[in-house]
């Protein structure tokens, strides 16, 4: 399974990101993948090629390129409880300088490349996205509502909080089919009904999922968190989706 370095143009410079895609010719469905909080890495690179086995064209780019290549902090080959506090102590910085704005602008410049490869077809794309990347997808899926048809996070970032700018008050631009797959630990009962309530006045056909026994970041190999039964519910989950919306089958 193919996978290249690319450049991404945007409005700050250029975004180096990961591309998989199938070896066997001809032009697929694109899919958008945003990273969690810890970025590229060979988790990531796995995931990516293992989705576009499935016949889609998968982009994967550096959300903090700002800050340099990937990798921009060195991680651990297992990001355990030792490593955790002193890996996100180098991340927070870079996490916080990736506003909402950035984010958007991120966004569009992503689709508009992902859209232009010659080896991704016509067509609405899907946009995934992992803890943090889950609100990224989300915001990114509401402000592109004529491109993006599939949206999925799984083990999201928090998606209702009080901020002017949360996640789930961006929920009224979607036309996206939507899959949330929580961990347990990610979201009170109350703010799930809230996130509900708003996909459901969206109008838009969604699946919001807690996944029994599972903690944040549940689908990476590379933390303790890592769940398999999780990891494959959750291909299990995001695979008929991305049939449905991308290739109508």
């Amino acid at each position: 399974m193919p996978t290249k370095t690319l450049q991404i143009p945007t409005t700050d410079g250029r975004a180096d990101a990961l591309a998989a895609f199938p070896n066997r010719g001809g032009r697929y469905p694109g899919v958008l993948l945003y990273t969690d909080a810890f970025g590229v890495r060979p988790v990531l690179r796995e995931m990516a090629r293992e989705l576009a086995e499935h016949g889609y064209y998968v982009l994967v780019p550096n959300l903090y390129y700002r800050h340099g290549p990937a990798p921009v902090i060195e991680l651990p080959e297992h990001i355990g409880g030792e490593s955790r506090p002193a890996v996100f102590a180098r991340l927070m910085p870079l996490i916080e300088a990736h506003t909402t704005e950035r984010a958007l602008g991120d966004a569009d410049a992503y689709l508009r490349f992902l859209t232009t490869q010659p080896e991704v077809s016509s067509g609405p794309v899907a946009v995934i996205g992992y803890c943090m990347g889950a609100v990224l997808a989300m915001r990114t899926a509401a402000a592109h509502p004529d491109r993006v048809a599939a949206v999925a996070g799984f083990h999201p970032s928090p998606l209702v909080t009080d901020a002017p700018d949360s996640p789930h008050r961006v929920v009224p631009g979607l036309t996206a089919q939507v899959h949330l797959g929580l961990a347990e630990n990610d979201m009170s009962p109350e703010a799930i009904g809230e996130l509900d309530q708003a996909l459901d006045a969206a109008g838009v056909g969604y699946t919001c999922e807690v996944y029994p026994g599972t903690v944040h970041g549940f689908t990476m190999s590379d933390t303790d968190a890592f769940d398999p039964s999780a990891l494959q519910r959750h291909w299990d989950r995001l695979l008929p989706l991305l049939d449905r919306s991308l290739t109508g089958s």
